[in-house]
């Protein structure tokens, strides 16, 4: 899933800031953008393990565009991040599905083009998840 995430600017003496808005007090720093982006992954990573293992929801990813006039974000550059909250959200279990043939294979394309996902199922849990959050 693709985490908005609101990048402070940093400077040769300050480290990069970052704040994930859907995941209350989730944030991260980091001496390059770079190093920002990575360390953020790891704190939404970490910050999603503690909710599962404490039976609480996940919180799926907001548009960023939802906290571009916040106040709290303010003069700050938006960046996503892409984390694989599927560890998080339990156990897989399979399931008999329906579809017509046309869709399957339109699905079937996207698959073999787009890398986020890694198969049919994975397609399938990410449209859900976003279904589902809106």
């Amino acid at each position: 899933m693709l985490y908005p995430i609101a990048v402070e600017r940093g400077s040769d003496k300050e480290a990069f800031g970052v704040i994930v808005p859907d995941i209350q007090g989730c944030f991260s720093a980091g001496d390059t953008l770079e190093e920002a982006l990575e360390n953020a992954k790891e704190a939404i990573a970490g910050h999603l393990e503690i909710l599962a293992e404490e039976g609480e929801e996940i919180p799926l990813p907001s548009e960023a565009s939802n906290f571009f006039d916040d106040e709290d974000y303010k003069g700050m550059v938006w960046a996503v991040v892409d984390v694989d909250v599927s560890r998080y959200l339990g156990k897989a279990e399979k399931v008999n599905v329906t579809l017509p043939s046309r869709l399957i294979h339109l699905i079937d394309d996207r698959v073999k083009k787009d890398t986020r996902y890694k198969s049919r199922s994975a397609f399938l849990a990410a449209s859900a998840e976003r279904m589902l959050h809106a």
